[in-house]
């Protein structure tokens, strides 16, 4: 938990520096990729993790991946990091950035879950649907394919869900056929 908060600070004060200097969108670029390369190599993330490897080659193992393709303010943030020992919250820190500038930005995550791919005309419909409310600019849709719903789709945004599944439908009935609830007792 105290983690989550530390990462939560830091990448607030990322954010006021990238607002400042006028460089958000790169600086989420540059947070996007972090995290991505962060989350799907997990040797690096126990390389961060270690305590037994020591800062300068940490910052030498950063340098080599990151420092041709981010900016100059997300190179010297990521040296700030190591040098203050902070560089195993560095994946925590990006997704924190990452959650930070979606709500700077007004835009809501929407996870759309159907059992075949949808066509670009219902992604627009969802997306235009979402769009209608006041409190968002913009939707970032997700969209999961499950043939295990069997038809349908599963609308999460946020902390709402709307499951409008047969597989779901299908359940609510078994439950009902076996409340019975039509039994004559004589």
């Amino acid at each position: 938990m105290r983690d989550i908060k530390v990462a939560s600070r830091y990448a607030k004060s990322l954010l006021k520096i990238a607002t400042e200097d006028k460089a958000l969108e790169s600086l989420h670029n540059d947070m996007v990729l972090v995290n991505d390369v962060c989350t799907n190599n997990p040797d690096l993330g126990l390389l961060l993790k270690s305590p037994i490897v020591k800062s300068d080659k940490k910052k030498i193992v950063m340098d080599a991946i990151f420092s041709a393709h981010l900016s100059e303010i997300s190179n010297t943030f990521i040296s700030l990091i190591i040098t203050k020992k902070r560089e195993s919250l560095l994946s925590d820190i990006a997704s924190s950035f990452i959650d930070i500038y979606k709500i700077h930005k007004k835009i809501k995550s929407a996870t759309v879950t159907s059992a075949v791919p949808l066509t670009k005309e219902q992604k627009d419909g969802v997306t235009a649907i979402l769009n209608a409310t006041k409190e968002t600019e913009s939707v970032d849709l997700t969209e999961v394919v499950d043939p295990t719903i069997i038809g349908g789709m599963i609308l999460r945004v946020g902390d709402k869900q709307i499951d409008e599944s047969i597989k779901r439908k299908l359940t609510n009935l078994e439950i009902e056929f076996e409340k019975n609830q039509y039994i004559k007792e004589y």
